[in-house]
């Protein structure tokens, strides 16, 4: 059957078309998919994992979070509003690589600047079309997030799988992985919040999204988003009245610098709100452990407990590590014996437990494992960033009145 006519998009380009030319994804355990190539042509290796939002899918291609990674869709139509500049969680797409069951022929809405084949090819991610990404879910549910790569073009060229195996399997795991130095901003950068400032937050960008930052500013909250590498000194200097870590790729074991750093905070008794791997170092500043889950979580459909309201949040979330934390009761953080006091866990995965959230009973210091700022999702749990606003308060208005205290009487 011939090709239908091109016709002009509404609201934005048509997506490439002409003659499907083949791709094959392919796992470290020689599990093959064949299908269409989609996006960039050539070899990209990762870890293969599965998000099952139904929408949104230009926050997870520029979610900084999946670094590393080569995402599969659970959703089976994929690209039918196209793409386009402000929708951008970030300054690029960080996929690696990028799997879908029907891609749109088209990109049909008015918002619409390019397709999103057109943003793959020219961000440089190699995708694969027209598999059964319901099958490969169910394999990834199953033997858990694997190493795979998607091969187009030249890199099928005259490669046997076992070529193509061999590929794979030399890349590096997830476990042990550290993208921050790679995501993270090079120099500080300063919003101004919208109406009366409220006062100051530094944030560290390990992997931030946009919604982020302006969640914060919409709030009154002048944000002050400094590097990874930034020291206690120079976050110090800048007087914040608040402290906030960001999500991020990679194991929280590696980072060990950005801990350190989160003690000292901690330390100094600075407010703490930490999201997705600010959750994970918090719980490794406290002095508790880390460890892989099987496939992860990441979509915009996870069901939360709040421990303390009994309330169920629908939340956003992208983390393929969590804190080892008992769900129940009250503990004492484990680091240098118990010096930052009582913790415990504040929200729960309903799906299968998993810790998602840290709440300290003798600091000022909290987080969660989801995603709060969620651009295409649900804002349930946007209340977190008001509970920053009420620390930020609070820490000014007990300074206010420390300064009282100590001002000198007149005769």
């Amino acid at each position: 059957m011939s090709p239908a006519p091109e016709r002009p998009a509404v609201g934005g380009a048509p997506a490439r078309r002409g003659t499907p030319e083949p791709a094959v994804l392919l796992l470290e355990d020689g599990t093959l998919f064949e299908g269409d190539a989609y996006g960039a042509r050539g070899e990209r290796l990762g870890e293969v994992v599965f998000a099952t939002g139904m929408t949104g899918y230009q926050e997870t291609l520029t979610d900084p979070s999946y670094a590393g990674q080569i995402v599969v869709q659970t959703a089976p139509h994929i690209g039918n509003t196209g793409a386009n500049a402000t929708d951008m969680e970030s300054g690029r797409v960080w996929v690696r690589g990028y799997a879908v069951r029907d891609a749109s022929r088209r990109a049909s809405n008015w918002r619409s600047e390019q397709s999103l084949d057109d943003l793959l090819a020219d961000s440089g991610v190699v995708g694969i079309s027209g598999i059964d990404t319901r099958r490969l879910t169910r394999h990834l549910r199953e033997q858990g997030a694997v190493r795979g790569g998607v091969f187009s073009g030249s890199a099928l060229e005259g490669a046997s799988t076992e070529d193509l195996l061999e590929r794979v399997r030399t890349e590096p795991t997830m476990a042990g992985a550290s993208f921050v130095d790679e995501v993270t901003i090079a120099q500080p950068v300063v919003l101004e919040p919208e109406g009366e400032a409220v006062g100051t937050v530094a944030a560290i960008d390990l992997g931030i999204k946009g919604a982020t930052p302006r969640h914060m500013v919409a709030r009154g909250l002048r944000v002050h988003l400094l590097p990874a590498s930034t020291t206690f000194a120079e976050l110090s200097a800048l007087e914040p009245d608040a402290v906030f870590f960001s999500n991020g790729p990679g194991d929280p074991a590696t980072a060990d610098a950005q801990v350190e750093l989160l003690r000292s905070v901690l330390d100094a008794g600075l407010p703490y709100f930490g999201i997705c791997f600010g959750n994970q170092l918090l719980g490794r500043a406290l002095g508790f452990g880390t460890y892989k889950l099987r496939y992860g979580h990441r979509g915009i459909n996870q069901p939360v407990l709040d421990v303390e309201t009994g309330k169920v949040e629908i939340t956003a979330q992208n983390h393929g590590f969590a804190v080892d934390i008992p769900i129940t009761g009250e503990h004492t953080a484990p680091h240098d014996g118990g010096r930052y006091g009582r913790v415990k866990v504040s929200h729960v995965g309903l799906n299968d437990d998993v810790v998602e959230g840290i709440r300290c009973l003798d600091l000022p210091a909290y987080s969660v494992q989801y995603h709060p700022e969620a651009a295409s999702g649900p804002h349930d749990a946007s209340y977190l960033f008001d509970r920053l606003v009420d620390l930020v308060r609070e820490r000014r208005a007990a300074a206010a009145a420390t300064a009282f205290d100590h001002a000198p009487e007149e005769n």
